[in-house]
C-alpha cells in the first residue's frame, strides 16, 4: 500500500482544520443558545415571582377590603335595626297621641255643656232652699224636688246626679289614663274659675 501524497495530506489537513472550525462555531452557537435559554428561563422565573407577589398582594388587599365591607355592613344593619326600633316607638307614641287628641277633642266639644251645667248648678246653690215650705202651689213642685235633690245639704244618692264629677265619670266614651286624669283635674280647676 502506497503512502498518501503530499497533496492529499494537505487536503486532509485543510479538511480537518475546516471541520475543527465548524465544530468550534457550532459549539459557540450552542453556548449562545444555552445562554439565551438560561436567560429566558431566569427571566420567566423572575416574572413568575413578580406575578406571584402581585397576586398575593392583590389577594391580601381584596381580603382587607372584604373584611372592611363586612364590618361596614354589620354597622349598617345595626343602624337599620336601631332606626326600625325608633320608628316603632314613634309609631306607638303617635297612636297614643292620636288617642289623647281624640279625647281632648271630645272634652272640648263637651266643655260648653259642662260650663252651662256648672253655671246652672252654681245658680241653684246661690238660690238656697225655699223660704216658705207651706206656700200654696209650691208643695209638690218638680222644681222644689229638683232643687232639694241638688242641694248640698240633702243626703242621699240623688246628689250624685248633680255632681259635676258624675257627668265625666259616667260618660262611657271616655277612657282616661293617669295623665288624662291629671289633665282633667287641671281642666276642672279651669272650669271652677269660669263659674
Amino acid at each position: 500500500m502506497s503512502s498518501p501524497s503530499p497533496v492529499q495530506i494537505r487536503e486532509a489537513n485543510a479538511h480537518l482544520a475546516a471541520l475543527h472550525l465548524r465544530v468550534l462555531e457550532l459549539e459557540e452557537r450552542l453556548q449562545a443558545a444555552e445562554n439565551t435559554v438560561r436567560e429566558q428561563a431566569e427571566s420567566l422565573i423572575r416574572k413568575d415571582d413578580q406575578m406571584r407577589a402581585a397576586t398575593q398582594e392583590i389577594t391580601e388587599t381584596k381580603d382587607r377590603e372584604i373584611s372592611f365591607l363586612n364590618e361596614k355592613l354589620c354597622q349598617c344593619e345595626e343602624t337599620i335595626k336601631h332606626y326600625q326600633q325608633s320608628i316603632k316607638e314613634r309609631e306607638t307614641l303617635v297612636v297614643q297621641l292620636q288617642h289623647r287628641c281624640h279625647l281632648l277633642d271630645s272634652i272640648c266639644k263637651s266643655r260648653a255643656t259642662l260650663d252651662g251645667m256648672l253655671a246652672l248648678m252654681a245658680e241653684a246653690e246661690r238660690l238656697g232652699p225655699l223660704g216658705g215650705i207651706g206656700e200654696p202651689g209650691m208643695a209638690n213642685s218638680p222644681l222644689t224636688d229638683l232643687e232639694s235633690s241638688c242641694s248640698p245639704n240633702r243626703a242621699g244618692p240623688a246628689t250624685d246626679y248633680c255632681s259635676p264629677n258624675r257627668v265625666i265619670c259616667n260618660h262611657k266614651d271616655f277612657s282616661l289614663s293617669e295623665d288624662d286624669v291629671d289633665s282633667q283635674d287641671m281642666d276642672d280647676m279651669g272650669f271652677g274659675t269660669t263659674v
